[in-house]
């Protein structure tokens, strides 16, 4: 009797419309999941769109032709200015008159009678020879033959008049004029000229101050990890500290850059703008994420393993050493990545302590001044030719391909070295 009363009830209008209504909840539940997650994907892609279609141009440069006569006059008194605008008129012969001569100047990169210079350093029998080198154009050149500034404008609304066109027309015309990839970008310090901008500066500064921020940050956040976790009492005190660590953890970045600019180099005295000092401060920052994530990975290790270890006759510290931090190494290894490229990624404390100064010079050493790949983004973003627009795009791309490298490099240290209980 009972059965069939619970049957019925189970089978009854007002059960089926509660089911009912919670599968469409469920369903609508799903559904929103799905579109949040399309949303997300859809904003990621517009993002990463943007600064690509605005960033990948800065991989070419256009570069001009010419017809150099290597004068020894002219080499001896150093006028390679005079070398490279002789040549430069006599692809244009058009262009007579003094006028058309002074804007066919401004066809060529301000750099371009260094890179004759340095050729000629190279290889000192080219003098008195006649020789073809390609050189940088300018950077507005640039622009318009990646199709940045439009010619059929008034020429009084662009900024290539109508002489400047001409002579580049008469450049394409016969082959003087061509696209090709981009090296400076990669092999030159940062410059006022766009076309003779490159990232190099910034990379090695980045290199130098994630150096030190990992022989600060990597030894001290484990050995702290290791001693709250496996030795460290449990008290107020301990308990204190753990708060205060995870409160580090979330304290904005620029606080780190405060704390730098007013003990590292207000009372220590420590030289500004230098990698030193900025691996200082990354270090502080990256200390209480490495400290967390190797905690995490130290209470994943199973009780058992300890208990085993102590009952053949290991000492707590050979239980650690030998059992424990191996099997938590991936999970300490992923953590200390990703604390790597968030200090890689961080402009703020680094604006604080200087290192946003113009650097044109490659740095050498961790006191010599530098800047940052993020503090590179920042100052060229800042900058108001159309050129660095692209280059800032750029940038952005070559950071984003280290965090991308950098988190990579942790999943697949975490799955090499992952152990299953």
């Amino acid at each position: 009797m009972s059965v069939a009363v619970t049957k019925s009830r189970y089978q009854s209008e007002e059960f089926s419309a509660r089911l009912r209504r919670r599968y469409a909840a469920e369903r609508r539940f799903r559904i929103a999941g799905m579109l949040a997650v399309g949303v997300a994907s859809l904003m990621l892609v517009i993002l990463l769109g943007s600064i690509v279609s605005k960033g990948y141009t800065a991989f070419w440069q256009a570069q001009i032709r010419l017809e150099v006569t290597l004068d020894k006059q002219h080499v001896e008194e150093r006028n390679y200015t005079a070398l490279v605008r002789q040549a430069l008129y006599a692809q244009v012969p058009a262009a007579t008159d003094r006028a058309t001569r002074r804007s066919l100047n401004d066809l060529l990169s301000s750099g371009a009678p260094y890179e004759l210079e340095a050729m000629v350093n190279a290889n000192p029998s080219l003098v008195g020879t006649t020789q073809t080198v390609w050189v940088r154009a300018d950077d507005e050149i640039d622009q318009f033959m990646k199709g940045f500034i439009r010619r059929d404008v008034p020429e009084s609304e662009r900024r290539l008049n109508d002489v400047k066109i001409a002579a580049i027309d008469a450049l394409v015309a016969n082959g003087s004029i061509r696209s090709t990839f981009n090296t400076t970008l990669f092999t030159a310090g940062d410059s006022r000229e766009p076309e003779q901008a490159g990232i190099l500066g910034a990379v090695v500064g980045s290199a130098l101050t994630l150096v030190v921020t990992m022989l600060l940050s990597v030894p001290i956040g484990i050995a702290a990890a290791v001693y709250l976790e496996e030795f460290a009492p449990k008290n107020r005190w301990t308990d204190l500290i753990e708060v205060n660590i995870n409160n580090l953890a979330a304290v904005p970045s620029i606080i780190f850059g405060l704390l730098g600019l007013a003990v590292f180099l207000g009372f220590f005295g420590l030289p500004r703008s230098a990698p030193l000092v900025g691996g200082l401060v990354m270090a502080l920052m990256t200390l209480p994420v490495i400290i967390i994530a190797s905690r995490v990975a130290l209470k994943a290790v199973p009780p058992s393993i300890r208990e085993a270890a102590l009952g053949v006759g290991a000492s707590p510290l050979q239980t650690v050493t030998h059992h424990v931090l191996p099997l938590a190494l991936p999970g300490i290894l992923t953590g200390t990545i990703i604390g790597m490229a968030r200090a890689l990624g961080e402009t703020a404390p680094l604006l604080m302590i200087g290192m946003v100064a113009f650097i044109v010079d490659i740095p050498g050493g961790l006191t010599d001044s530098a800047t940052a790949i993020p503090v590179q983004i920042y100052m060229w973003a800042d900058s108001p030719e159309r050129a660095f627009t692209e280059r800032t795009s750029a940038a952005i791309l070559i950071l984003l391909a280290f965090l991308i490298l950098m988190n990579g490099l942790a999943v697949f240290l975490r799955k090499k070295f992952e152990r299953r209980w």
